[in-house]
C-alpha cells in the first residue's frame, strides 16, 4: 500500500512539472522577444511617442521621418502591393485623428507591456487603440487602420485641438483639398467621392495629351536629326514613341498617389500604372539600343577590320538583355514581388537548370570562341559540316549563313568549338584551274605563240598573280591537243572575281580568233587501213636500225630548231 501511494503521488507530479516548464519556457519566450522588439515600439507610450515625434519631424523639414510613423501601424491586412503608398496616408490621417480629439500626455500613457490594448479614445466609427503584436511589439491595430477613413470623416467638423496652419500645409494634397471641399463633392454615389472621380477623369486626360505633346515633339526632332546626319537615315520619326507612353504613365502614377484613394481603387490603378510605366521603361530603353547601336553600326562600316562588325549584333543583343532584366527588376520591385526567395527558388532548382543550359552554355562559349580566334566575320564565305555560303549574322547561341541559293541555314556556335571551317573569304588569291582544248591540226607554232599570248594577258590584267601561273600544253586529249591554264586573282571579294574571271576568259577569246586558233570539240575520225600496210617514210630503210636512226635525226633537227640541242642543264634544287 505505502508503495502504491508513492507510486500515485509520482504520477500525479509528473503534469504539475510539465505545466511549470512549459509556463516557463513561455514566460522566457515573452522576454526574449520582448527584448527583441525595437525601443520604439517597446510600450504604447513609446509607440506613440515615436509617431507623434516622426510627425512632428516631418513638419520641421524631415520629409524622411514618415517612414518611422508609418512603422507604428499595423498594415497586415493591407496589401503589400500598395502597403507603402496607403500606409503614408493613413499616417497623416491618424494624425488628424488625434489632433482633432485631444493634446495627448505623453507621461499619462501606460508602459505596461502585459496588458494587451491600450485604448486612446473611441468614436461612433471606431476606435484608436494601440495592440500588442504576437512578438511583443506595439502597434495601432488593425481595426483602428481599417476604420480611420470613417473617423477621419466623423471628426473633420472639428477644430484642431493640436497643431496648426504650419502642420497642415504638411499634409499631402488630397487631405488639403478634400478639407477645402463642399459637401456635394465628398458624398460617394459608387464606390469613389465625386472629387475623386472628376479628378481621375482630369488626370486621364492630362496624360494622353502630355503623351501626344512629347510624341510629337520627339518626331520632331528625330526628322530634323537626320535631315543633318547620316548616321540615323533608317531611323522612323515615331522611334521614340515609347518616351510618350512613360510620360504618361509617369503622370499618371504621380496623379494616383496624390488623390488618396481608397484601398482597393488605389490597388487596381496603381498597379495597372506600375505595370504600363514598367513597360514603357523597357521598351524606350530598346529603342535607345537601336539608336545607339546604329552609330556603333555606322562607326564600325568605317573601319578595315570585320571583328567590330560582327561584335555590333552581340553588343545590340547583350544590351537588350541587360535592359530586360532590369525591367523586370524594376517591376518586381515596384510590385512587391521578393525577389529574394525568387533567387532562392533558381538556386535550389540550379542543377536542373545547369542540365538545361549545358547546350547554351556550349553555344556561348563558341561564338567567344569564333570572336576571339576571328574564325570567321560577317560576309565571309564559309564551307563548314556540309554548309557553304555567306555569313550573315553572328549571335550568342547561333551563327546564320545565306547560301548561294538563298536560304539560311542556322548553325548552333557549339558546333565551331570542333568543327573544321574552310573559310573562303580569308583566301588572298582566288584560283582559276582550267583546260583549253584546241583542234589537233593546231601547228604547234601556233600553240606555242597562243600559250605565250595568254601568258601575256595575265601580266597586264591589274588584279591576276604576277609572280606564279602556269599556262602550258599539257597534254593530248582523246580529241584534243590541251593547254593548262593555272592563274590566280588577287580579289577582295566573290564579284570582283566573277567579274575578273569573265575579263580574262573573253580575252582569252579574243586571242584564240585573232591568232586563228580553234578550240576543238569530242569529235571521231574514221581511218580506213591501207591494204599494202604502214610504208616507211621516204629514205629510210625496211630494218628496224634505219627506222631508229631517222627517228633520231628528226628528232635532233627539231631540237635544234627550237635551240634546245646541247643546250647546258640548268641547276635543279628541291
Amino acid at each position: 500500500m505505502p508503495v502504491f501511494r508513492s507510486t500515485l503521488r509520482r504520477l500525479l507530479l509528473i503534469p504539475l512539472l510539465a505545466v511549470t516548464f512549459f509556463a516557463q519556457a513561455e514566460e522566457s519566450t515573452g522576454e526574449s522577444n520582448a527584448s527583441a522588439v525595437a525601443p520604439e515600439l517597446i510600450s504604447p507610450r513609446a509607440t506613440m511617442a515615436t509617431f507623434l515625434h516622426a510627425m512632428n519631424d516631418i513638419g520641421r523639414g524631415q520629409p524622411g521621418r514618415i517612414d518611422d510613423a508609418v512603422m507604428t501601424l499595423d498594415l497586415s491586412n493591407v496589401s503589400p502591393l500598395v502597403r507603402r503608398e496607403r500606409g503614408e496616408d493613413l499616417a497623416w490621417m491618424l494624425l488628424d485623428v488625434l489632433d482633432r480629439t485631444r493634446k495627448i500626455d505623453l507621461d499619462r500613457i501606460p508602459e505596461d507591456t502585459r496588458n494587451g490594448n491600450w485604448l486612446f479614445e473611441r468614436y461612433r466609427a471606431g476606435s484608436v487603440t494601440i495592440t500588442r503584436q504576437a512578438d511583443g511589439s506595439w502597434l495601432f491595430s488593425k481595426r483602428t487602420i481599417a476604420d480611420l477613413p470613417a473617423m477621419s470623416d466623423e471628426v473633420s467638423g472639428l477644430a484642431r485641438r493640436v497643431g496648426g496652419d504650419d502642420q497642415r500645409a504638411n499634409q499631402p494634397l488630397h487631405l488639403r483639398l478634400r478639407d477645402a471641399l463642399p459637401g456635394y463633392m465628398k458624398a460617394a454615389p459608387f464606390l469613389l467621392e465625386n472629387w475623386r472621380w472628376l479628378a481621375l477623369f482630369v488626370l486621364i486626360v492630362l496624360g494622353v495629351l502630355l503623351d501626344r505633346i512629347v510624341s510629337w515633339f520627339l518626331a520632331a526632332f528625330v526628322r530634323r536629326y537626320r535631315q543633318r546626319s547620316s548616321t540615323y537615315q533608317d531611323v522612323r520619326d515615331r522611334m521614340l514613341r515609347p518616351l510618350g507612353l512613360m510620360a504618361m504613365a509617369v503622370l499618371w502614377w504621380v496623379g494616383v498617389n496624390l488623390l488618396g484613394l481608397p484601398e482597393q481603387a488605389l490597388l487596381v490603378l496603381l498597379v495597372a500604372v506600375k505595370f504600363l510605366a514598367g513597360i514603357s521603361a523597357v521598351w524606350t530603353a530598346y529603342r535607345l539600343v537601336d539608336l545607339l547601336t546604329a552609330w556603333m553600326r555606322k562607326r564600325a562600316a568605317a573601319t578595315e577590320s570585320t571583328l567590330d562588325d560582327a561584335l555590333v549584333p552581340l553588343a545590340q543583343r547583350s544590351f537588350k538583355i541587360f535592359v530586360t532584366v532590369i525591367g523586370a527588376v524594376f517591376v518586381a520591385d515596384n510590385m512587391n514581388i521578393d525577389i529574394s526567395s525568387l533567387l532562392a527558388g533558381l538556386g535550389l532548382g540550379g542543377l536542373a537548370f545547369a542540365l538545361a543550359a549545358k547546350d547554351m552554355v556550349q553555344n556561348l562559349f563558341g561564338s567567344i570562341t569564333v570572336l576571339l580566334d576571328r574564325t570567321f566575320s560577317v560576309g565571309d564565305w564559309i564551307v563548314t559540316e556540309g554548309v557553304e555560303g555567306s555569313v550573315e549574322e553572328i549571335g550568342f547561341r547561333s551563327t546564320r549563313v545565306r547560301t548561294f541559293y538563298n536560304s539560311v541555314v542556322t548553325l548552333p556556335n557549339s558546333a565551331f568549338i570542333t568543327a573544321s571551317v574552310d573559310n573562303m573569304g580569308k583566301r588572298r588569291y582566288r584560283r582559276l584551274k582550267t583546260t583549253l582544248g584546241l583542234t589537233y591540226d593546231t601547228p604547234p607554232e601556233h600553240i606555242e605563240a597562243f600559250c605565250e599570248a595568254l601568258r601575256e594577258l595575265v601580266r597586264q590584267h591589274p588584279y591576276m598573280r604576277k609572280d606564279y601561273f602556269q599556262i602550258y600544253f599539257n597534254d593530248f586529249g582523246a580529241a584534243s591537243l590541251d593547254v593548262l591554264v593555272y592563274v590566280f586573282w588577287e580579289t577582295p571579294d566573290w564579284s570582283t572575281e566573277l567579274r575578273e574571271r569573265q575579263r580574262f576568259l573573253l580575252d582569252i577569246l579574243r586571242v584564240a580568233k585573232d591568232m586563228n586558233v580553234e578550240f576543238a570539240f569530242p569529235t571521231q575520225t574514221l581511218y580506213l587501213r591501207d591494204e599494202h600496210g604502214w610504208q616507211a617514210p621516204q629514205g629510210a630503210g625496211n630494218d628496224e636500225e634505219s627506222a631508229l636512226e631517222m627517228g633520231r635525226a628528226t628528232g635532233h633537227k627539231i631540237a635544234a630548231a627550237q635551240g634546245n640541242a646541247g643546250a647546258p642543264k640548268p641547276p635543279v634544287r628541291f
